[in-house]
């Protein structure tokens, strides 16, 4: 199992037969390499969305469109694109879970919001959420945008991940602290990797504070395309 950090939330994920973008953002990301584009989409076989805020979900369309792969995610939003857009969509819910080529990925609660930019506001794009990702003898927990919630309890019991991928950047979502103390209180992972981090100052800068909150937990800061092993 391989994961490339995209910048921001977006990753790459190789897991059993499928290539799964997960909230792309390239175009316009500060911190993603344009160039690169490319290699980041590279064979993908889905699109896995969070929610609909633009930062996670800017080119899941484009992408969508250029490779010829369906977008999963909630399916308030699925279900908006696949009636207006020329895209295949896996629109599910809460506790549903969907077989992405070979992967189980079950849809989970996150405590955040979702909306897309309109002519006249914002217009709802279903509720936020997170993910537990089964495949190759793991189960990672990608926690989308949240703050911590008294729901980890029993998503950490009943899935038991032993990878945590956490956003962690402050101000719109649970800092390193928060992280740090959602993790030791509610999981058992064995290896954490933080997102949502770097991307503008406004975001924390470094997952120091999350490591020394994790001691005996692997901590790993993502590098743009530098592919992790898993």
């Amino acid at each position: 199992m391989k994961l490339n950090w995209l910048g921001h939330s977006g990753f790459r994920l190789e897991i059993e037969n499928a290539v799964i973008l997960i909230d792309p953002w390239v175009t316009g990301n500060p911190v993603f390499p344009e160039d690169r584009r490319q290699e980041a989409i590279s064979g993908a076989t889905h699109i896995l969305l969070t929610h609909g805020h633009g930062d996670h979900v800017a080119d899941a369309l484009p992408i969508a469109k250029e490779l010829n792969i369906p977008i999963a995610g909630i399916y308030d939003l699925i279900n908006h694109w696949t009636t207006r857009e020329s895209i295949e969509g896996i629109g599910f819910n809460k506790g549903g879970t969907v077989d992405l080529g070979g992967a189980k990925v079950t849809m989970v609660n996150a405590c955040h919001s979702s909306s897309m930019d309109g002519s006249d506001g914002p217009i709802y794009a279903g509720h936020e959420s997170g993910y537990m990702i089964a495949g190759e003898g793991h189960v990672i927990y990608f926690s989308g945008d949240t703050d911590i919630m008294a729901d980890m309890e029993w998503m950490a019991e009943y899935h038991q991940p032993d990878i945590g991928i956490l956003c962690a950047g402050g101000h719109f979502t649970m800092d390193m602290k928060r992280a740090a103390f959602a993790a030791r209180k509610y999981f058992d992972f064995k290896t954490v990797i933080p997102c949502h981090y770097k991307t503008f100052p406004l975001l924390e800068q470094s997952a120091e504070a999350l490591a020394s909150g994790l001691p005996g937990v692997t901590v790993i800061e993502p590098e743009i395309l530098k592919a992790i092993e898993l």
